[in-house]
């Protein structure tokens, strides 16, 4: 299926993605105009592998670690005026982006991929984490009056004025940042939903990685995204905080048993 808007950019955050983005490409759509690779620090082929199956593709090093300054530095980088954000691994399917653009052009600002709406599905997801994922969709829904089905999938995509939004730290900052790490989605969904924005949900089937591990831990990253929804409830009521400022974060972060914060702000994608 070919995009119905001449003006798309794709985002793919890759790490040691080099056996999975043949399948990624394969499955990529025609008629997209732009293609970001954003690579963090792969020790095996990926950049030479990208930049051999779309040779007109951007392929830029990220300059912090974790997923969450992946996108960053993709989103800085992007042109178009519709941002798309996908996995590397083969997990999100590339196939399913006409109808996110069609969504955008439809009306919607934000388009939101779900597992858990009408044909979404996965075979990759396992019960502690869906029943997880239902616990925190029931707690952002309740605190922000948003309609979630799905808070952490990161499957997503935007038009561009969203970007001051979503407000991900500054790609050129030197220390962790937070929002560097996989609570990425989970601040994206809830800013555009403090926002007021029009968010569509679109149905979307997660496959396991083809490839490698996942760099997923059910309990930690729960944790993470648990503290991401109370900090930006903090933040709403500080509305000249910084996006950067761990003040809070760090006062919750004491109160809650699980990993530093800070440190996870800077692992790998």
């Amino acid at each position: 299926m070919r995009i119905q808007h001449p003006d798309v950019t794709v985002v793919i955050p890759t790490r040691n993605e080099a056996k999975n983005l043949p399948h990624v490409a394969r499955r990529m759509p025609d008629g997209i105009a732009e293609i970001i690779v954003v690579d963090g620090n792969s020790t095996d082929d990926t950049k030479q592998v990208a930049g051999s199956l779309w040779p007109r593709a951007r392929i830029i090093d990220q300059t912090r670690k974790g997923k969450g300054n992946a996108l960053a530095c993709g989103f800085a980088a992007a042109r178009g005026q519709i941002i798309v954000m996908i996995d590397a691994d083969g997990s999100t399917d590339a196939a399913e982006i006409p109808m996110f653009v069609q969504s955008l052009c439809d009306g919607a600002d934000f388009a939101k991929g779900s597992r858990f709406t009408y044909r979404g599905g996965s075979s990759d997801i396992t019960r502690l984490r869906r029943l997880g994922n239902l616990g925190l969709n029931t707690i952002v829904n309740r605190m922000y009056t948003a309609a979630f089905t799905d808070l952490c999938y990161g499957y997503n995509a935007f038009w561009r004025h969203c970007l001051p939004i979503i407000g991900l730290p500054d790609p050129a900052l030197g220390a962790p940042q937070w929002g560097d790490g996989f609570e990425v989605e989970t601040l994206m969904n809830i800013r555009v939903a403090q926002a007021g924005l029009r968010i569509d949900e679109i149905a979307s089937y997660e496959r396991d990685r083809i490839h490698g591990e996942s760099n997923l831990n059910a309990v930690s990253d729960g944790i993470r995204v648990l503290r991401t929804i109370f900090d930006e409830r903090s933040a709403r009521s500080q509305p000249d905080r910084s996006a950067s400022d761990g003040t809070f974060r760090e006062r919750f972060a004491a109160s809650l048993p699980g990993p530093d914060l800070t440190a996870q702000a800077g692992q790998s994608a």
